[in-house]
């Protein structure tokens, strides 16, 4: 079997997560958009960095340096992760800072100063999220916060680059964003938490606990949704999809440890709501646009 063979490229395809692509991509578009760019070249460019190259490196990188945990979590190897035998690393590596730097070099030509700062600082926190020294998804609270991060980086960098106008409807709804994305790695944290432990990796919910950190993610979703409620008509709306999320994290707000793999059940309802939010959200702006 050698590196090039349909089995390593399908397992290079689910360590870019393909169900997550949309999840990095639609914020830097929609953020683009709403700014008044149009379609232009930094739209799409940006676009597709977003969409593949970015996850590539976010994952995978994640993937080549949690091998020895993820080999012995029996969810991984699926949509939910992939798993790469170390023989993939170097490629995998390799292939996710290789397609990384066209998209950069193009981004910094179309770019402005502010733009180079806010994505240097975006992929600096991607890759610090998993590679050592730093691996800041082992410590706690830190983790969920960079984590999110990943996924509202893009969206103010798109604003950057577009020289947008930046007022309070703008703060509030990339705090209310950033709050999700905290919630959504907490939540997500609890179902590992005995591999994670098993294998001496720390995360918000092994420090924590699996019943406090599900309901810090309830708190935070909630705490997200309040401050959507801020915003102008009818962006004000968006605070109902903090329900969905509430609702799939509920029952197991007294989950124990010892049983926190059943979170998971929560967890794959949580990938299909956020296609469903993300509708949703595509609707009310563009609502907020005719308006």
């Amino acid at each position: 079997m050698t590196e090039r063979d349909p089995s390593t490229a399908m397992r290079l395809l689910l360590a870019s997560r393909p169900l997550s692509w949309v999840n990095t991509a639609y914020p830097f578009a929609a953020a683009m958009l709403l700014a008044g760019t149009g379609v232009d070249l930094r739209l799409v460019i940006g676009t597709l960095f977003f969409l593949v190259p970015y996850n590539l490196l976010m994952y995978g990188v994640n993937d080549v340096f949690d091998y020895a945990s993820d080999a012995a979590n029996p969810r991984k190897g699926g949509a939910e992760g992939a798993l790469l035998p170390p023989r993939t690393h170097r490629l995998t590596l390799g292939l996710a800072f290789g397609l990384t730097v066209p998209f950069v070099v193009a981004l910094a030509v179309l770019g402005n100063p502010w733009s180079w700062l806010v994505l240097a600082v975006l992929l600096f926190d991607v890759v610090a999220y998993s590679m050592p020294p730093f691996r800041w998804k082992e410590v706690p609270f830190l983790d969920s916060l960079s984590s999110s991060i990943h996924f509202t980086g893009p969206a103010v960098y798109g604003l950057v680059l577009a020289e947008a106008t930046w007022d309070v409807t703008t703060v509030l709804v990339l705090a209310a964003f950033l709050l999700w994305g905290m919630a959504s790695h907490a939540f997500g944290a609890v179902q590992d938490v005995v591999p994670d432990r098993e294998a001496s990796i720390s995360s918000i919910a092994t420090a924590f606990g699996a019943r406090t950190t599900v309901r810090l993610a309830l708190g935070a979703w909630a705490l997200a949704g309040a401050l959507m409620l801020f915003v102008p008509f009818p962006g004000a709306l968006a605070a109902v999809l903090a329900l969905p999320y509430l609702a799939l994290a509920w029952p197991f707000r007294s989950v124990p440890d010892a049983d926190s793999g059943r979170a998971n059940r929560g967890w794959r309802h949580f990938l299909w709501v956020n296609y469903l939010a993300g509708f949703l959200v595509t609707l009310l702006l563009i609502w907020s646009a005719l308006t």
